[in-house]
């Protein structure tokens, strides 16, 4: 195949990759940042993106931030590939901290006494797929469905993280909005005027007169 890759990844070189890209992480940030500025879109329209790719990276919709991003940058009018690109602001150093953050306050406003905590949100996680794989499995097979861990999952975890993460998401959503705007202006109306001078400076190219030849 034309695009396949030459020495294809491994199982273990692809999870690596997903924690600490190639090049590390100070690249990868710095290639987003690059990708964001030149998107062919109004600069408020890129920000709108922006602010939605990073407020979705604040809910618990594990491996659904790419369409919840794509729907809010829809709905506000916003670049929906800024919010794609945005979701990056989600990754395996930040995500702890944003889990964190949104289960404290959750089970804050929520007033529970025995909350659940970061450690045990993976255990959680990990129980309420499996229930979840078992009874989509049960239509084939027959077998009677089961919903105590996915309610557990759902009133433990689920919920106060929903809630939790609304407030800082939204926080952090208005602050990269107003970073991203001045500096994707920036860089287009610089962009604007290099072109500029360079189509002028081959008008003026082809306006000068040619020498005169001597005979």
């Amino acid at each position: 195949m034309v695009f396949k890759r030459r020495d294809p990844k491994t199982w273990a070189q692809a999870i690596g990759h997903f924690f600490y890209p190639k090049g590390g992480w100070g690249r990868a940030g710095y290639y987003v940042m690059h990708r964001l500025r030149r998107l062919p879109d109004p600069p408020h329209r890129i920000a709108r993106g922006v602010a939605a790719g990073v407020f979705a990276s604040f809910t618990p919709f594990f491996g659904f931030h790419f369409v919840e991003a794509a729907l809010l940058a829809y709905l506000m009018q916003g670049n929906i590939l800024a919010a794609l690109l945005a979701t990056f602001f989600g990754n395996p150093i930040t995500f702890p901290i944003i889990a964190a953050v949104a289960l404290e306050l959750g089970n804050w406003m929520l007033g529970y006494t025995a909350p659940v905590h970061l450690p045990q949100v993976f255990s959680e996680f990990s129980a309420a797929s499996v229930q979840l794989w078992q009874n989509l499995s049960s239509i084939f097979t027959g077998e009677e469905a089961e919903w105590h861990q996915l309610r557990r999952f759902y009133h433990r975890v689920f919920r106060p993280y929903m809630m939790g993460g609304i407030i800082p998401g939204i926080i952090t959503g208005i602050a990269c909005y107003m970073l991203t705007l001045p500096a994707v202006t920036a860089y287009q109306n610089r962009r604007v005027k290099k072109l500029r001078e360079r189509y002028e400076k081959r008008l003026h190219a082809v306006e000068k007169p040619d020498p005169p030849s001597e005979d």
